[in-house]
């Protein structure tokens, strides 16, 4: 048997375990461990112990934890709702001003958490009811959410960013400096779009009302209070660690320490915030990691047979494909997944292929890292199987619908596509901070 149909039916084998509605992390860890035993012997016993080693071994690691624990303290004790209050004031008076506001709370949210699904969970719970009680229309804030949403894993702390720095051996620091510039550019975007579409569409975003406005300035003031705490944990997490003060593992600890300070100062501490937010980082830590072990010692054995090699050959030297050719095949091929596995699901199972290959066409993995993470965004925002559509169902209110669900994502993925295009197009809108701060 050739080791490209080896390659084939491991992945065939995989996707169809996938499908019968096993975890992630076990679909894929039987895979390469049944394929490793009958390629190797009773010798492959060893490589799950040596891909857990290796995980084990990578100090980075430690940051997942840290960084999943930071968002849930100050989800669970409410700083991030009343941030929400702060723009609901603030932007009142703007037609569309609330849509905007919580565009920005997602910015926030994603710079304190890194997952896409706290700032659903938060936009969902807290923005969605609030928006839909001042009229504004379903579909166009049930897109803002979903469209907010996305940038949870583009905006540093990314955790995703992190599992393609594991996966693909790239500095996490560098990622993280490449997903700042893309995700506030989609942020823009997202804004100006509301901007225009309620310019255009008045009623479907009316102004707060002048009572509710009509507030003394210095209570309004009292209200931007809300931003303090959150812009200075960004900062003391962030940028201590861009200006060269801390690393990465000492950043994610600050920020987890700030975080439960300001929980503590607000007291807000309680035993059920820290109950909820320690059960909640567990089970997230550990999926992760599970699905990073699997993942690892799925790309040892694909590594083994030579199935990027078999891959190169087949795309560049059979079909005779140029590089960009290639990359738009990789990116279409994301797309397809996205309707059945979420953004984790495939990375594990691309990256041991693209990862290699992406390298081998002289593309900057650092660049294709940020441009994953928006085309696998894009991929499960995408009717009729997108993961995040049935996510958003299970979260929204009574009164959305499926279809009003379907509906309003069209805008914004047409949108996150553009962005996709232009990264594409001008690779320096990510790589350009990284550079400037390698070279200081």
């Amino acid at each position: 048997m050739s080791y490209e149909l080896i390659a084939l039916l491991m992945f065939a084998a995989m996707l169809l375990m996938l499908l019968t509605g096993q975890r992630i992390f076990g679909a894929i860890g039987f895979v390469a461990a049944g394929a490793a035993l009958l390629l190797y012997g009773q010798g492959a016993v060893e490589m799950p112990f040596n891909a857990a080693f290796r995980l084990f071994n990578w100090f980075p690691m430690l940051t997942l934890p840290l960084f999943v624990y930071m968002g849930y303290v100050l989800s669970e004790s409410g700083i991030a709702e009343d941030l929400y209050r702060a723009f609901h004031v603030w932007f009142g008076r703007l037609r569309g001003g609330l849509a905007i506001g919580t565009i920005l709370l997602m910015v926030v949210v994603s710079a304190m958490n890194g997952l896409s699904v706290a700032g659903m969970a938060i936009g969902a719970t807290i923005a969605l009811p609030e928006m839909l009680r001042r009229g504004y229309d379903k579909v166009l804030i049930t897109g803002v959410v979903q469209g907010g949403s996305s940038l949870g894993i583009l905006v540093p702390p990314s955790v995703v960013l992190v599992l393609y720095g594991m996966i693909a051996r790239q500095p996490v620091s560098q990622l993280w400096l490449a997903g700042v510039f893309p995700g506030l550019m989609m942020a823009a975007m997202f804004i100006l779009y509301i901007v225009i579409r309620c310019r255009l569409q008045p009623h479907l975003a009316p102004t707060v009302s002048e009572e509710e406005l009509n507030m003394p300035l210095r209570e309004k003031l009292k209200l931007l209070r809300a931003g303090i705490i959150p812009f200075l944990i960004f900062f003391f997490m962030t940028g201590l660690f861009v200006l060269g003060y801390t690393s990465l593992v000492e950043s994610s600890a600050v920020g987890a320490t700030s975080a439960t300070l300001a929980a503590a100062w607000k007291r807000r501490l309680t035993f059920r915030v820290l109950h909820e937010t320690a059960k909640k980082t567990l089970m997230i830590s550990c999926m992760f990691l599970w699905i990073i072990l699997a993942a690892l010692a799925f790309g040892a054995v694909f590594d083994g047979i030579g199935a990027v090699r078999a891959i190169e050959g087949l795309f560049i030297t059979r079909w005779e494909l140029s590089p960009w050719e290639v990359l738009i095949m990789m990116q279409l091929s994301y797309l397809l997944m996205g309707m059945f596995l979420d953004d984790t699901a495939m990375l594990v199972i691309v990256a041991p292929l693209y990862v290699p290959l992406v390298r081998m066409l002289g593309f900057d993995p650092i660049w294709y890292g940020v441009l994953y993470t928006m085309t696998c965004q894009i991929a499960y925002m995408t009717p009729p199987f997108g993961y995040n559509l049935f996510l958003m169902r299970a979260m929204a209110p009574p009164g959305i619908s499926l279809v009003d669900i379907y509906r309003s994502i069209i805008p914004f993925v047409a949108i996150m596509v553009a962005a996709v295009v232009l990264l594409m197009i001008f690779p320096q809108i990510a790589l350009w901070l990284p550079q400037y701060v390698n070279a200081r």
